[in-house]
Formats: C-alpha cells, sequence, structure tokens
C-alpha cells in the first residue's frame, strides 16, 4: 500500500508565515525558515511554499527565500506563486527547490504545462487548483482566489492530467482556515477524475479523523495543513502516530 503523505503549507507574504480563512483575514505564523526547518526536523514527508501574493502583485516568487528554506530541509520542497514562464520555473528549481506549482499562470496559459513537463519532467510539475462551490458544480478560481474563471473544476484538472502536469493540488476555498475538516466530496470528485496524485488541502483542524476521513473517504494521496501545525494544536509527529493507530499507512 501507498504510504499517504502529510504536507505542512508555508503561506508567504512579505517573507512572513500567514494563514486566513477563506483566502481572507491573514494573521502572521512564524518565520518561515524557521518553521520548514522544524517541520522537516519532525518528519513531514514534503513541504510546500506558496508565495500568496506574487501573482496579485505583479512580481516573481522571492528566491532568496527559496535558496533559505532549501539549505535547511531535507524533504522534497514545492515552491509555487507568481510563476509565470519556464525561466521562472528554471530560477525556482536552481533555488533548491524540488517541484515547481503553478496555479494561474496555467489556467491562463494551459500549454505552460506541455511545455514545462517536457522540459523538467511531469515529476517536478504541480498543478494547484483552487475550487469553490457555485450554484451546485465547483469552479477554478485564480489570482489567490479572487477571480472565478468561469472553467469548471473537474475540466480543469483533466486538462491539466492530460497535458502533463505530475501532481494536483487541490485547495478547498470554502473549507480553507475552517479547521471543520477537508472537502471530501470535492477532493473525492477530483480523485476519481484523475489518474495523477492530489494532495487535499482546505480545512484540516486539529482532529487527526479529519485526516483519517480524508484519506479514506476521498483516497487522496496527500493532505496538506498549515494552521493546526504552524499554532502547535497537532504537530506532524503527533498525527502521524494517530494516523498509524487508525491503520492509515503513513512514512
Amino acid at each position: 500500500m501507498l504510504a499517504r503523505r502529510i504536507i505542512p503549507c508555508l503561506d508567504v507574504k512579505n517573507g512572513q508565515t500567514v494563514k486566513g480563512i477563506n483566502f481572507e483575514n491573514l494573521r502572521y505564523a512564524g518565520n518561515p525558515v524557521e518553521l520548514a526547518k522544524k517541520y522537516s526536523d519532525e518528519g513531514a514527508d514534503e513541504l510546500v511554499f506558496l508565495d500568496i501574493t506574487a501573482t496579485n502583485e505583479g512580481r516573481q516568487t522571492t528566491l532568496k527565500m527559496v535558496e533559505a528554506v532549501a539549505r535547511q530541509v531535507f524533504i522534497p520542497f514545492t515552491v509555487g506563486g507568481g510563476i509565470k514562464s519556464i525561466n521562472d520555473m528554471r530560477n525556482i528549481l536552481s533555488a533548491g527547490a524540488d517541484k515547481v506549482a503553478i496555479n494561474s499562470a496555467a489556467v491562463k496559459n494551459p500549454e505552460l504545462i506541455s511545455e514545462a513537463s517536457s522540459y523538467f519532467g511531469s515529476q517536478c510539475i504541480v498543478v494547484a487548483a483552487d475550487g469553490k462551490k457555485v450554484n451546485d458544480e465547483y469552479y477554478v478560481f485564480i489570482n489567490a482566489g479572487t477571480k472565478n474563471t468561469g472553467i469548471k473544476l473537474i475540466d480543469w484538472v483533466k486538462k491539466a492530467e492530460q497535458n502533463g502536469a505530475g501532481e494536483i493540488l487541490l485547495t478547498s476555498m470554502d473549507a480553507d482556515g475552517t479547521q471543520n475538516g477537508f472537502d471530501i466530496e470535492m477532493t473525492k470528485l477530483v480523485v476519481e477524475n484523475t489518474n495523477i496524485p492530489v494532495i487535499a488541502s482546505g480545512g484540516a483542524g486539529a482532529d487527526p479523523q479529519h485526516f483519517v476521513d480524508v484519506f479514506e473517504k476521498s483516497n487522496a494521496d496527500a493532505a496538506l495543513a498549515a494552521s493546526i501545525f504552524h499554532f502547535g494544536t497537532l504537530p506532524v509527529p503527533e498525527l502521524k502516530k494517530s494516523l498509524k493507530n487508525a491503520g492509515i499507512c503513513v512514512r
């Protein structure tokens, strides 16, 4: 059985880790370099670093911070935010990242996924999709969740896979930051309509059952969380112990 992955996420704004609710009301959560080292030492399987305002501010991800984080961690490290070109990806990977996550740029130019996977290999290319339910249908939002593309989520993840994405980082905007549990319905829908790994994101609370549920009920390959790790309400080692006790295969 494939081991499920636990992935802390560092949402970074102005050089600091932040966390909000439904993509709004951000609050300070710590130094990203220090947090990255902590999670690596605690046994997290991977890390995701998202420069959450890079796209809306029209700039690239801060490479110096990527380099600083990469020096501190010994686990796979994905970076996203403001990545628009092959050159941007090359710079991120050269700074020490193992994978790049593309979101808004991929929706605007799906061929970027094909180009990137051909150039770097699909294992390096994560397509991040922010989904939200509108009139009983899930749609893709871009620009840090501020713009509804009008594209149905299922149509988009299928296209991303066809174009060479190696993985989907799926965030529920409805569940984000609520700590009421993952969006099982949305995650299950995407898992059942794709053949590549899906990382569930948005809604994890301090109850380990939230993770048990997303793995058992949606069959997600990995679960990503932020607040519960940043604020110490459910440390990575404690979560992994609970998952093992529940019969979930983790590393």
